[in-house]
C-alpha cells in the first residue's frame, strides 16, 4: 500500500475519505471546546499526514493550549505532517501500536484512533478499544472510524466502549458507507502496562 498516494483521495471534496475526514474534525472541534481549561493533551494513532487533527488547529481559539503527539510508520507522512509547523505538535515515526509510544501524553484529553480499526483484525480491535481506557483520561475523548461493509463492526465497537467506561457523544448514521464514532470516558482511566501491543497493521506497506 503507497500510503502517500492514498491521502490523495483527501482532496477530493467528494471523496469518501474527504467526507469522513469532515466529520471526523467536526468531531475534534468540539471535543477540544469542552475539554476544561489549562493544556490539552492529544494523541493520534497511525497519524498518516496528520490532516484531522492539524487543520483543526490552524484555526481553533484552543490551538495555543494543545500538546499533541502523533504516531505514523510512514517516514514520508510523517514529513508532510512535520511541515505543517503546528507549534506543540510532535510528530513521531515510529510503531503507533505501542503504548509506550504514546508515553508522556496519556492519559489524554483526546485520542484520535482513526483509519486504525479497518485494518487490523476484529480481535485487534476489541484489544485497542480496552487499552483506549488507559490512554484516555476520566472526561476525555477517543474518536474513532470504521468502515460499514458487512460484516459491520460499528455496533459492537459501540459496545465495546460503552462496556469498558465510556458513553457515547456521537455516531454516523448507518445509512453512511463510513462509521466515526466519539466515546467519552466516564470513569478514571487504567494504569497504563508498558509495552503493551495494541494491534497489528495489516494493510502496512
Amino acid at each position: 500500500m503507497d500510503w502517500v498516494r492514498w491521502h490523495e483521495d483527501y482532496d477530493d471534496p467528494d471523496s469518501r475519505l474527504a467526507k469522513r475526514l469532515r466529520v471526523v474534525q467536526q468531531q475534534i472541534r468540539e471535543a477540544l471546546s469542552r475539554a476544561p481549561a489549562g493544556p490539552v493533551t492529544v494523541i493520534s494513532m497511525c497519524a498518516g499526514q496528520g490532516r484531522d487533527l492539524l487543520e483543526v488547529l490552524a484555526d481553533h481559539p484552543r490551538a495555543g493550549e494543545v500538546r499533541a503527539r502523533l504516531v505514523e510508520w510512514d517516514p514520508a507522512n510523517v514529513a508532510t505532517a512535520r511541515a505543517a509547523g503546528i507549534a506543540g505538535v510532535e510528530v513521531v515515526e515510529g510503531d503507533a501500536a505501542l503504548v509506550d509510544a504514546y508515553s508522556g501524553f496519556v492519559p489524554a484529553e483526546l485520542v484520535l484512533a482513526c483509519g486504525v480499526f479497518g485494518n487490523v483484525s476484529d480481535a485487534d480491535v476489541r484489544r485497542t478499544v480496552g487499552i483506549c481506557g488507559q490512554l484516555c483520561r476520566e472526561g476525555g475523548t477517543v474518536v474513532w472510524t470504521r468502515h460499514r461493509r458487512e460484516p459491520d463492526l460499528v455496533p459492537a465497537i459501540c459496545d465495546w466502549f460503552e462496556s469498558d467506561g465510556f458513553e457515547r457523544v456521537a455516531l454516523t448514521s448507518p445509512e453512511l458507507d463510513f462509521g466515526v464514532g466519539a466515546h467519552r470516558r466516564v470513569r478514571a482511566p487504567e494504569p497504563v502496562v508498558a509495552g503493551a501491543r495494541m494491534f497489528t497493521f495489516t494493510r502496512r506497506a
